[in-house]
């Protein structure tokens, strides 16, 4: 039988060990960009800036929206302001560099284009969307990386293949994170508020901890070495402090808090006053 040559689709090298960080700032901003976009815009697109950590994972901690005209066919960047935007961050912070881009929404077909022209100079590049609408009440952000599909030595095409993304945050910028998920919001919350709502959080954690130490010490569920000895260095880093000594320095800590809010309430009394006395005397 005589044999057949055989076609054989290739795709690129797998960036398997490619991960990538963000940090809430970036978030934040891409939202603002997107509330604050042209009416005929239907999607944000912006850059990534910050650097590439030693064990290969990539930072992203600042970011920009680039203007742009987007068809069903092509896509339209405006690089003079790209440029102007990344020289002047650049002379702010030396240090972070382009590490990818971000939209708004899904990846279509036009992210192709897009990813192509910013791929140019940088290696490893990053594809960051983000669900701007929060359709299902979580924060659908995911991260990108493209692998090229070629015949032999000839480039096909491009898929997106996703890769981990790490959202780390301080209880703080989670606060504010959540509020941003629905889509109706009444105020921001008090410090009050943040504080009760982090003392849930705090105690529904401690109640799965809790679970789940009785659920090994039961035999319920295997043990797993590596949460036990997170689980210790946890607690051993607790201080050992006696319940009345622990009230003093809280109730402490909250006289301060509110002597801090007395004297800016005063500043701005003093300021307020001020001004009108100062409109008083230009009008007379």
């Amino acid at each position: 039988m005589a044999s057949q040559e055989q076609t054989v689709l290739q795709f690129g090298q797998s960036p398997t060990s490619v991960s990538a960080r963000v940090h809430p700032l970036v978030l934040y901003n891409i939202c603002d960009c997107y509330v604050r976009r042209p009416d005929q815009a239907e999607r944000v697109i912006g850059t990534l800036l910050g650097s590439v950590l030693p064990d290969g994972t990539i930072d992203i901690r600042n970011s920009y929206a680039v203007p742009h005209n987007e068809s069903s066919d092509q896509v339209a960047l405006d690089i003079d302001y790209h440029q102007n935007m990344l020289s002047s961050h650049q002379k702010v912070n030396p240090k972070e560099v382009i590490v990818g881009w971000f939209s708004t929404g899904r990846v279509v077909a036009g992210s192709a284009l897009i990813h192509e022209f910013y791929s140019r100079d940088v290696n490893n590049l990053v594809h960051l969307t983000v669900d701007t609408e929060f359709r299902t009440g979580a924060a659908a952000i995911k991260a990108f990386v493209s692998i090229n599909l070629s015949l032999g030595e000839r480039q096909l095409a491009a898929q997106f293949q996703e890769i981990p993304l790490d959202l780390r945050m301080v209880e703080a910028e989670r606060i504010g994170f959540d509020v941003l998920k629905p889509t109706n919001v009444d105020k921001l919350p008090s410090d009050l508020e943040g504080m009760e709502t982090s003392m849930e959080r705090l105690l529904a954690l401690i109640g799965e901890i809790y679970k789940y130490v009785d659920d090994v010490v039961e035999g319920r569920i295997a043990p797993d070495n590596k949460i036990g000895r997170f689980i210790s260095d946890t607690i051993g880093s607790l201080p050992k402090l006696s319940p009345h000594a622990f009230d003093k320095l809280v109730n402490d800590s909250l006289q301060d808090q509110l002597l801090l809010l007395y004297l800016s309430s005063i500043t701005r009394t003093q300021l307020s006053l001020a001004e009108k006395l100062n409109t008083a005397a230009q009008i007379l």
